[in-house]
């Protein structure tokens, strides 16, 4: 018998030795087992396949309720009869191909812009992407490096379910993004232990993407973390390209990793959630800096379609044929740019309402991007952010997000233009009030 974990793992122990180094004690035992997802693949097209426990009409097709083919009626017979049967573990190849060419379309192979990415893999939903993740190079005493405040699920994924460490350091310093904050929070760590980055811009909570600039120190940053350590950074790029300020880079900070430095594994969350605005769809997608095909991209795929399949089996063909619909169509970038616009009025509408505010109660955190805004209670009031938040909700018919102690988060990305100047008084007056109300013993 092959041994087929020793086979995945010495590919990348070759290929990606610092990826190696930085597996969890579960990435390095994961691989996908020749069992019957794979044993069907190899069967699919044979005139006589009984692999796969799925019901069909006997030559390939689905027999489907008439309910459910009904309300499939507007697609392709071929779409159809995929959206009704299963998807392959790593996803359907058409979804993949195209995505990669979507997450690519602005850069050049002919201007020596060649920089390698795998064929993503199909995920249900990005929280999915980042668990699997977090599976992979997670465990217990790992430590996962996070600029504070941060998106909640981040410590549930990694921290709560794999045992990860999270260290955090302020993401925003003296009314800046702090470009040095992964490498404040990794400070101490032992040279040569490995660590994991969660990097999310434009980001949330705080709808902040760097500047060019910044953008150059932060490279900077992180190349000297992986001076000392094998280092994963992991782009979470949800918001990918929701930038309102002109001067703003809109493409991910992945690209720019790749080939950084040998100990620096960069990896690209993203998806059609925010990216399509089909946010009941649950498509996500995990991509590495690996060639299609190659070793250490075929290893990677086997430990993750393992990882994948012992949860959730296979993701939701149905979802994935509804977004191939969007992805085959040529105008489908100047539809996305509709939906971004729209948020950029939203954006401009909030900083406008948000600049007039009273400083003694609102401190207004830089943002320029994503579906957010950040604003911090002063401490000199005394304030909780969870103690405005119910304020609120009990007296001004408004719902905010509360992140403690002082932090409030804004999205804007749900309220109506002509609305937000309504909600920011209203947050600015529910402030007041509570800074004026007497203190109970």
């Amino acid at each position: 018998m092959r041994d087929l974990q020793a086979e995945v793992n010495a590919a990348l122990e070759d290929g990606a030795p610092a990826l190696f180094r930085a597996l969890s004690p579960l990435g390095r035992r994961a691989y996908f087992p020749p069992d019957i997802p794979a044993q069907g693949a190899q069967a699919r097209g044979k005139a006589l396949n009984g692999t796969i426990g799925q019901i069909t009409d006997g030559r390939g097709s689905a027999v489907p309720l008439p309910q459910l083919a009904a309300a499939l009626s507007g697609l392709s017979a071929e779409d159809r009869n995929q959206a009704l049967l299963y998807s392959p573990i790593e996803g359907m190849p058409e979804v993949r191909k195209l995505w990669r060419e979507w997450q690519r379309r602005h850069r050049s192979e002919d201007s020596g812009d060649s920089v390698p990415s795998s064929l993503p893999l199909v995920t249900a939903g990005l929280t999915h992407s980042l668990s699997i993740l977090a599976d992979l190079f997670g465990g217990e005493g790992k430590a996962l490096a996070i600029p504070k405040p941060f998106w909640g699920n981040y410590r549930q994924t990694f921290a709560a379910r794999t045992g990860a460490v999270v260290r955090t350091a302020p993401a925003y310093v003296d009314g800046r993004y702090n470009v040095h904050a992964i490498a404040e929070a990794l400070d101490g760590l032992p040279d040569g232990e490995p660590a994991v980055a969660l990097l999310n811009l434009p980001s949330n909570p705080g709808g902040y993407s760097l500047t060019a600039g910044e953008r150059t120190e932060m490279i900077a940053s992180l190349r000297g973390i992986a001076e000392r350590r094998p280092f994963v950074v992991i782009c979470d790029d949800a918001y990918a390209g929701l930038v309102f300020e002109p001067e703003i880079p809109r493409t991910s900070l992945f690209w720019d990793l790749i080939g950084l430095h040998p100990n620096l594994v960069p990896v690209k969350v993203d998806g059609a959630t925010k990216e399509f605005s089909y946010f009941g769809g649950r498509i996500g997608f995990i991509t590495f800096a690996a060639e299609p095909g190659s070793p250490v991209a075929l290893a990677l795929e086997s430990k993750m379609k393992m990882l994948l399949r012992s949860v959730i089996g296979s993701p939701s063909a149905s979802s994935q044929v509804v977004l191939l619909q969007a992805l085959r169509q040529e105008g489908i970038e100047a539809e996305v740019e509709k939906v971004r616009a729209l948020l950029e009025t939203r954006y401009h509408a909030l900083k406008a309402a948000l600049a007039a505010t009273d400083p003694r109660r609102l401190t207004v955190l830089p943002f320029n991007s994503g579906c957010f805004a950040l604003v911090e209670l002063p401490e000199s009031l005394g304030l909780t952010s969870e103690q405005v938040r119910r304020h609120l909700l009990d007296h001004h018919d408004t719902g905010l997000i509360s992140i403690e102690p002082r932090y409030l988060r804004i999205a804007h990305c749900s309220v109506d233009a002509a609305a937000l100047p309504e909600l920011v008084r209203r947050l600015e007056i529910g402030v007041t009030e509570l800074a004026a109300a007497p203190v109970t013993p």
